[in-house]
């Protein structure tokens, strides 16, 4: 019976209150996400881990002190586990990029599991060099360290897969009508934000935020539909991609429309969601005089989300080329210079 291993790329968070700083570092110090000289990152990395450890300490303790990132990934998982049914046998890895369980421990486990095959599924829908690449590369140079030399596929990026689209558009719709009792909402397609300088560089993720707005503003199909793609999550003094998320909650207040607030590129719940949209964004809205505030939940493990991450690895194995996005072909303008079909980019 064939072997075939898939492992689960997310960014991981703190599992209690004393793992935020290291967290933290971990982020900071890689180099997808502080772009300055390796010996210059380490210390600037340690001095925010230091300075932003409280702030975030005291985010996490209003969702209980940790992030349920991994549980929710873990539950991802499973359900997608069980819908190859006699295709195999399969099994699911989670490998998180700054905290536990790290890509080294994700590379022994399938090690031990000893499958024909590897398909690696980052869990962003939208490329970017500071998620997918990121990932993508950690597992590459721990796999190399490994000498795990197993056939893989990649999964690089699938921002208009059918399965995530429904799972964002029936989720939308429903938000959508419930505000429609309080006049005629304005849809807000949140994304995490990006700097400026890394958008300038070549990363296509503004692109692919759009991709998915589109498809999904176009499967509602909804007359006249007032959507808006913004930004939040924004973090320290750089110039971030615009619109942000929190200004146009402000404007729709000026406007009086009701606000639903769908977040496209996080498929799990965690600080972003939880406290950023559900408690900061909300306290805006109501101090703005936005009529109504409805946040779209994210795709979790909404059986069509499920259903479309099994037909990506279905799509990976049965693809000639070693690295596919959704769309089973390429889908980046030009050349991508941070491509993951390049391990050494």
């Amino acid at each position: 019976m064939t072997k075939t291993a898939i492992v689960l790329f997310n960014l991981g968070g703190p599992d209690s209150s004393e793992a935020v700083e290291p967290f933290l570092f971990n982020l900071f110090k890689d180099r997808a996400i502080l772009r300055v000289p390796p010996p210059f990152r380490r210390i600037l990395a340690w001095l925010i881990a230091k300075r932003r450890a409280k702030i975030a300490q005291d985010i996490y303790a209003k969702i209980g002190g940790c992030s349920p990132i991994l549980e929710n990934t873990q539950i991802q998982a499973r359900a997608l586990e069980k819908t190859f049914g006699d295709e195999g046998k399969v099994k699911c890895f989670v490998a998180m990029r700054y905290w536990h369980p790290f890509v080294e421990g994700a590379v022994e486990a399938v090690r031990q599991f000893a499958p024909d095959k590897i398909v690696l599924l980052p869990l962003y829908p939208q490329f970017s060099t500071t998620t997918t690449a990121s990932s993508l590369r950690s597992w590459h140079r721990a796999a190399g360290k490994a000498k795990l030399n197993i056939p893989i596929k990649t999964v690089c990026c699938y921002p208009e897969e059918p399965g995530f689209i429904r799972a964002l558009t029936d989720a939308t719709r429903l938000s959508y009508e419930t505000a429609l009792g309080r006049g005629k909402p304005r849809v807000l397609f949140s994304a995490h934000g990006l700097p400026e300088k890394i958008v300038a560089a070549g990363d296509l993720y503004p692109e692919q935020c759009l991709r998915t707005a589109k498809v999904v503003a176009q499967a509602l199909n909804i007359d006249g539909l007032d959507w808006v793609l913004c930004y939040q999550s924004r973090v320290g003094p750089l110039k971030w991609i615009g619109p942000e998320t929190d200004r146009e909650i402000r404007r729709a207040g000026r406007d009086k429309v009701p606000v639903v607030v769908v977040p496209i590129t996080f498929v799990s719940d965690h600080s972003e969601t939880l406290v950023e949209l559900d408690i900061e964004y909300r306290h805006i809205a109501e101090h703005e005089g936005v009529p109504l505030y409805l946040r779209v939940p994210v795709v979790g493990a909404a059986p069509a989300f499920i259903e479309g991450l099994a037909s990506l690895v279905r799509n990976a194995l049965w693809c000639e080329r070693d690295c596919v996005s959704g769309a089973g072909k390429r889908i980046c303008p030009g050349i991508c210079a941070a491509c993951p079909s390049k391990p050494e980019a």
